[in-house]
């Protein structure tokens, strides 16, 4: 039995068959996009948390429309410079970062991928990084702590106890933000009447090393923010107590873990507004078109379960004056 396929027929069945692998082949899968997140947390904290939750809020399916690839570098610093040239070699698209070190880290790995601050220290056009806060003219963008935080917190601690007037400062001399804040405790501490006295540890290892007996002769204690004494806060902590010192700390977290007094930017709301610079980019915004914001909320939370251990009594002004009193 023979089949006769007319000349149209052909040109229809020719047609499906040319036209069916063009199509198959404009088919190609999506390219997810890749967001370093490069910060000195030893896992993924708290603010790491914000970051992902708002990336799921803005549409985002982290694996399938996007892909987080975390660097934490444990608490070294040392060690984020590495970290960062790992991100640039990936390569991811954008690179999210926690501190100030991060943040040079990144920016001395990369000048053409976008880097947005989750949360970074002091002037970003003194430190190099943009041209001015309006419009940073590089690939630097984000959220930054515009302001030298210590004075403020010396000032609490005076407000809290009037009596404090030689206080240890606990800093890295290998962390960005501890360097460029001392100065500006130095000249803080002159006007209220405190004197200082610096206290190194850039290490874990040389922060366990650190006894009790360290702060012996001071009635006060601040200490600066950074990545490993976040990351080592627990040991900071039990010194500051055994020691019976009053202490004041950068972040909240170290009142919820039993620090007596925390002020510090809330850096939920940081790594938050770092999702949403990361999603303008990400659908082609430039970086150095996207002003840098400033810190416009802060978390100033007192320990009142530890002043009490302590055998302290802060005023009943000071503690109204408090974001959160833990009772």
């Amino acid at each position: 039995m023979s089949i006769t396929i007319g000349r149209r027929e052909v040109i229809a069945v020719l047609g499906v068959a040319v036209v069916w692998p063009l199509a198959a082949r404009a088919q190609k899968p999506a390219i997810v996009p890749r967001v370093g997140i490069l910060s000195p947390a030893a896992e993924a904290a708290a603010t790491l948390t914000a970051f992902r939750e708002e990336i799921r809020d803005l549409g985002y399916i982290e694996g399938q429309t996007i892909a987080l690839d975390f660097r934490l570098s444990k608490g070294i610093t040392d060690a984020l410079p590495a970290l960062a040239a790992e991100l640039v070699r990936v390569p991811v698209n954008v690179i999210v970062t926690d501190t100030t070190s991060a943040t040079l880290a990144a920016f001395g790995a990369t000048r053409t991928i976008p880097i947005v601050m989750g949360t970074t220290g002091g002037d970003p056009v003194a430190l190099g990084l943009a041209k001015s806060l309006s419009r940073p003219g590089g690939n630097v963008t984000g959220t930054n702590i515009l302001t030298a935080l210590s004075e403020k917190r010396l000032q609490l601690l005076k407000q809290a106890f009037p009596d404090v007037q030689r206080v240890a400062v606990l800093a890295n001399p290998k962390d960005a933000i501890s360097i460029s804040d001392m100065p500006h405790a130095e000249m803080a501490a002159a006007r209220i009447g405190m004197r200082l006295f610096p206290l190194a540890a850039s290490t874990p290892a040389e922060l366990q090393a650190l006894a009790p007996s360290a702060l012996a002769g001071r009635d006060g204690l601040l200490v600066m923010p950074g990545g490993m004494f976040w990351n080592n806060r627990a040991t900071i902590i039990g010194i500051a107590s055994m020691a019976r010192v009053p202490a004041i700390y950068a972040e909240r977290e170290y009142a919820d873990d039993g620090g007596l007094i925390a002020y510090g930017p809330n850096v939920l709301e940081h790594f938050r507004q770092a999702a949403g610079y990361v999603d303008r980019i990400l659908r082609g915004a430039k970086p150095g078109d996207l002003p840098i914001n400033a810190s416009s909320k802060f978390d100033f939370v007192v320990n009142l379960r530890t002043a009490r251990a302590l055998g302290l009594t802060p005023s009943p002004d000071f503690l109204s004056a408090a974001n959160e009193v833990i009772e």
